[in-house]
């Protein structure tokens, strides 16, 4: 297996957004170049956030949506006991925010999984550009739809009895995503740590690595460490769907 580095999109600090190759995925799609470059106008980039940052926490006013231009991403809220429970795990190109569209507040709190560089989208004026930008405005909806699929789909996973098609799911859902970036569906790294994973999945970290480890040796995928490479992909897919 190839050992190299996170498969993340690594941008200059920079960018706009007609050079971002993140554009066929992010907010510009369809927008003609002129309509690009009002966008850009309005987007906000600063350093980059680090390990453990948090972008915004739960009970913080919505301001602005951000728009994740590498690295990765975790959102998660705190139970009534104080527990964290990871809602999201969000990957170059995919918005973050739109938890606090409803009432001016994030419900959730997002933390940078690794190094990672946002383009902040202050609502109110992208809220004006999109009266302005048909184009702009249906992708904005969108993406409000994929966010509420997102939710619906969690509950789905979380429904399902069996750890090995939560798992499964999981490593689909990464696989088809990063097809969609123009990076291997086969081969990528895994952002988050085991521990995240259960969290996220319902699972405990043994049995996560119980069902990581024995996809291994059934030859589904290959692991290494975070680095996973999915060697039977009709077969992985077939366990996820299973209780579909």
């Amino acid at each position: 297996m190839s050992q190299s580095e996170p498969t993340s999109c690594h941008h200059a600090p920079q960018v706009n957004c007609g050079d971002c190759r993140l554009s066929a995925i992010c907010l510009p799609i369809s927008l003609a170049l002129d309509d690009i470059a009002k966008l850009d106008d309005i987007v906000q980039r600063g350093r980059p956030l680090q390990k453990g940052q948090p972008l915004y926490e739960a009970g913080e006013d919505f301001k602005a949506v951000y728009a994740l231009r590498s690295g990765a991403v975790k959102t998660s809220t705190i139970s009534r006991d104080g527990e964290e429970q990871i809602t999201g795990f969000y990957l170059p190109g995919e918005i973050l925010g739109l938890d606090g569209l409803a009432t001016n507040v994030h419900s959730n709190t997002a933390m940078a999984l690794e190094t990672s560089a946002i383009c902040e989208i202050p609502f109110s004026q992208l809220e004006d550009l999109s009266m302005k930008l048909p184009n702009l405005q249906r992708r904005f909806f969108q993406l409000m739809s994929k966010e509420i699929s997102h939710e619906q789909q969690l509950i789905t996973l979380l429904s399902k009895k069996n750890a090995d098609e939560r798992i499964a799911s999981l490593l689909v859902s990464i696989s088809t995503r990063n097809h969609h970036r123009g990076l291997s569906s086969t081969e990528f790294y895994l952002p988050m740590s085991r521990s995240d994973m259960g969290n996220y999945l319902g699972l405990t970290i043994e049995t996560v690595s119980r069902v990581m480890s024995r996809l291994h040796k059934q030859e589904v995928i290959a692991l290494d460490k975070k680095h996973v490479v999915i060697n039977q992909m009709d077969k992985l897919r077939a366990i996820a769907s299973t209780a579909d």
